[in-house]
């Protein structure tokens, strides 16, 4: 097997330690050498400086966790062709599992180039990634509160989520702070209710009639005081968010002109793709890399599953998102896929596809800096024009008719 990178390294990453094997050719022969340094920023420094003597060109690393990024950033420094490699592409076979092993692994792997580098984007866009990663955390810890919040409520017979659809809005808040206050009569509670409430304020009064006790109220208080603590927590990371926000400014409006897609939408769907599309050679690969297209699982000419592959997690629960909110939009090329797909493959392939086609728009949209062009609700019919005429025609023919076509006059 020829080898493409004669002077290469490879780096076998633990919390506390660095296994490095630097792989160089000399008179035809491989030479090796073996190294363990921690993962102090002094000994990390030491690394760099170690491979740099060697006259290393490209070191290869698994993206284990997030003890990889140190060693990154620190070597991204140097002269070095950097390669974070995905660990479920670099198995050895089993039962020779060492570190030494590992790094050397690694490295004869890189030497021959039989590594697929990992997407790492820009420092920019992992600062964006890192904010709405950290935000979106911070919004499923709310909604788990908002949830022991109305479990809370049921154990108290109170069924405010029954007749108001936002429980910690402002009419459902209010009533929740009389409840903690102490306040036991319906009515009382149910004048705290807006008028745009549609519930009428009989219902409303049965509904808050409960057994509150100072347990319940104990956490009712608690859950929202951890609410209002994730709300100021949320607000500050939009703030940051906007602050940093200058890279991705101007293709913000052109990704929310896709249907599903808003403002918040489109500024995850950045950060976890970047602006620079040359790193995917097609849409495909885009679409494979966020684990949106059947994985491929064939043996003996049968396919053994056709389920989506992981991906990335992060971008496709976005997407899925995106996806519901964009079926839902009237007269629409993405609903008219998705009711196309459901009436055949059911609601969730059918999801997972539009998801795919608002992924590939956005490809070329970045790419191209393109607002998006729908293709109306009509387009399949149009598309498939010319073979329904020809179903139509062959089931006349089958009953005995010759048939003749002719456009009708505008």
């Amino acid at each position: 097997m020829d080898v493409l990178y004669a002077n290469c390294a490879g780096l076998d990453i633990h919390k506390d330690s660095v296994v490095a094997c630097s792989r160089r050719m000399s008179a035809g022969k491989v030479l090796r050498e073996v190294r363990t340094f921690k993962t102090t920023t002094g000994e990390l420094l030491a690394l760099s400086e170690w491979l740099g003597s060697l006259g290393t060109t490209h070191i290869v690393m698994e993206a284990t966790g997030v003890y990889w990024k140190p060693v990154w950033n620190i070597l991204s420094d140097g002269d070095f062709e950097l390669i974070l490699a995905n660990a479920a592409h670099v198995k050895n076979v089993p039962g020779r599992k060492t570190d030494v092993n590992d790094a050397t692994w690694l490295a004869d792997l890189i030497a021959h180039g039989l590594i697929r580098a990992s997407f790492v984007p820009d420092p920019q866009t992992q600062e964006q990634r890192g904010l709405l990663r950290t935000r979106k955390q911070l919004t499923r810890e709310r909604t788990s509160h908002v949830q022991r919040l109305q479990k809370t409520l049921e154990e108290a017979n109170i069924k405010l989520d029954s007749v108001i659809s936002d429980v910690i809005g402002a009419s459902g808040r209010a009533m929740i702070e009389a409840l903690i206050a102490g306040e036991t009569d319906p009515l009382r509670l149910a004048s705290l209710a807006s008028s745009r409430i549609k519930a009428s304020p009989t219902s409303l009064g049965e509904a808050l009639r409960g057994r509150v006790t100072r347990h319940h109220r104990f956490l009712l208080r608690l859950h929202l005081q951890q609410i209002d603590a994730l709300d100021r927590a949320i607000a500050e990371i939009d703030k940051e968010v906007e602050a940093n926000l200058a890279p991705f400014r101007e293709l913000i409006p052109v990704l929310t002109s896709i249907p599903g897609i808003g403002d918040l939408a489109a500024r995850v769907l950045l950060a976890e793709i970047g602006t620079d599309m040359s790193r995917f050679p097609t849409a495909g690969h885009l679409i494979s890399w966020a684990g949106l297209c059947p994985q491929n699982d064939e043996s003996a000419g049968k396919r053994r599953s056709t389920r989506m592959r992981k991906g990335a997690p992060w971008l496709k629960t976005t997407l899925i998102q995106c996806a519901w909110a964009a079926a839902r939009k009237k007269a629409s090329y993405l609903a008219a896929q998705f009711y196309r797909l459901r009436a055949r493959r059911g609601p969730k392939k059918a999801v997972g596809a539009v998801a795919a086609s608002i992924l590939t728009a956005a490809y070329h949209m970045i790419a191209n800096g393109a607002f998006y062009q729908d293709l109306g609700a009509d387009h399949f019919e149009r598309r498939a024009k010319p073979n329904q005429i020809k179903r139509l025609v062959a089931r006349i023919q089958n009953l005995g008719y010759d048939v003749e076509i002719k456009p009708m006059a505008a």
